[in-house]
């Protein structure tokens, strides 16, 4: 019997909210040619990925091939104090990663960069994106006698790296061949003992990119915006199917898989998960919210007297939605930047007292005011239904919500946490519909066929959660929980 659109809101809110389509997760690594305080690098680059992952973080050092590990659950700044990031030493190679677990539980024993010991020494992965053969490829590692640590699909990808090296004489030839069997997204930073090594799926869902600091020091990371974090001047993104090595005798190429299908780019990227001060695949992602901004003027005008936008990432798209109706911009709602994750609170009463207490109206820009409020997404409506609240108790006389993406109406398989269609609002009732159960005057979303033109030609954006087609086979087991499994109580006497 399937379930309704109401029981589904119902289960969730026993357990995480999804009030936001979550962040998958962000990598950094550092390569040196010669020892140094690579530790607190990869922290300042991890505090600028943050935005990508609040559920763990975690940092590996490699010195002369001997890995440390600091790795915990909570926010970057939860992880490592000054003594930790001290204690891990000096070091040539380093991996960090911040984690918003879209396969596995978000417990201690998921938390990335993974550390491998196999027969030819050591290996640290960092792994953002998703697989979407991870299933099949466990199940038969596990019946030839493979036994996992972690419930993600991460190790899945640790062990085809790890296997590949009993064919192959290098670590980037054993992930370049491990590439042939891995499906779905992946962009990758590895460190053996005395290589880092970077590499991205044949698609490009996730970015990647190369930066150098003054130093020397090659620096790879999920954003631009982490390179400008650690001093490091941005090269070029990692193209999609190469693999990128940097050891002691510079940087080296392998772009065996380059080119073998085409160009997919998660179009949320753009939209919410970058930062606006990030450049992916050469495009600004702030001229791109813009221009959604811009699209959504154009195909829902609207009488009003000012824009505003959620923070953060509708203020762009908010900028752009004034400069194209001629609308006044202004700031209309306040975020607190201290407030942490929210989005853990278990009941309903807490998640509308941390909506409170992470949003506040300014009420001499809002109060009697017909206002266009920008946000960029709608996925349960439970968030912005309370922010709506928020601005009519202040005194907004009307608001029009404009939304920059278009309606999530399918589960996402490459890294995003919509692993279901079940739960989105847009699967359930039509936007007049959706309009009266958020408390707006009109709602307007973006079209797809704008979305797929926000860097200003269509780049062949993945947009399958917007009802586009998927570019691969659909897993036929993609739960984010399909790898946990419960101990059960022994019956041995």
């Amino acid at each position: 019997m399937q379930r309704s659109w109401a029981a589904c809101v119902s289960t969730m809110s026993e357990g995480k909210t999804m009030e936001h389509i979550h962040e998958e997760c962000g990598v950094f690594g550092v390569y040196s040619p010669w020892d140094g305080d690579l530790a607190t690098l990869a922290y300042c680059g991890l505090h600028a990925l943050q935005h990508r992952g609040q559920e763990s973080a975690g940092i590996v050092l490699n010195r002369d091939g001997v890995f440390c590990a600091c790795r915990n659950v909570g926010l970057v700044s939860e992880v490592f104090s000054r003594e930790r990031l001290q204690s891990l030493g000096s070091g040539s190679i380093v991996v960090g990663h911040v984690r918003y677990a879209t396969t596995g539980a978000d417990n201690v024993r998921n938390v990335q960069p993974l550390l491998i010991n196999h027969y030819k020494g050591s290996m640290a992965l960092a792994h953002n994106g998703n697989l979407i053969n991870s299933y099949e490829l466990r199940s038969a590692l596990e019946q030839q006698g493979s036994i996992f640590h972690t419930s993600t699909d991460s190790e899945v990808i640790a062990y085809e790296i790890v296997r590949e090296r009993l064919r192959h004489g290098s670590i980037e030839s054993a992930v370049s061949a491990a590439m042939d069997t891995l499906l779905g997204a992946y962009s990758l930073i590895i460190s053996s003992p005395t290589k880092l090594i970077a590499a991205r799926d044949p698609y490009g869902f996730r970015p990647l990119c190369i930066g150098q600091r003054p130093d020397g020091s090659t620096v790879f990371a999920s954003e631009s915006c982490a390179l400008d974090a650690v001093g490091a001047t941005f090269l070029r993104d990692v193209a999609p199917g190469e693999v990128v090595t940097v050891d002691s005798q510079g940087l080296h190429f392998e772009r065996r898989h380059c080119g073998l299908v085409p160009r997919r780019m998660c179009v949320f990227e753009y939209i919410y998960f970058a930062r606006p001060d990030s450049v992916v695949d050469g495009k600004s992602v702030c001229m791109a919210r813009q221009q959604a901004g811009v699209f959504l003027a154009q195909e829902h005008p609207v009488d009003a007297d000012v824009v505003i936008g959620v923070p953060d990432s509708g203020l762009d798209a908010a900028v752009g939605f004034a400069r194209e109706s001629g609308i006044p911009y202004a700031i209309g709602l306040t975020k607190n930047k201290y407030i942490g994750r929210t989005f853990i609170a278990p009941t309903q009463s807490e998640r509308e007292t941390g909506v409170n207490l992470k949003l506040n109206p300014i009420r001499s820009v809002v109060s009697g005011k017909r206002i266009v409020l920008i946000d960029d997404s709608i996925v349960r409506g439970t968030t912005c239904r309370r922010t709506i609240e928020l601005l009519r108790h202040a005194g907004a006389r009307q608001i029009h919500m404009r939304v920059s993406a278009p309606p999530f109406v399918a589960p996402c398989y490459y890294g995003t946490d919509i692993d279901s269609s079940d739960t989105l609002i847009a699967n359930h009732h039509s936007v007049a519909k959706i309009a009266r159960i958020i408390g707006v005057d009109s709602l307007g979303y973006l079209s797809l066929e704008h979305a797929r033109m926000l860097t200003g030609t269509d780049d062949g954006f993945c947009t399958a959660c917007f009802g586009g087609d998927y570019p691969t086979d659909v897993p036929k087991n993609a739960a984010k929980s399909r790898f946990e499994r419960p101990v059960q109580a022994s019956t041995d006497v």
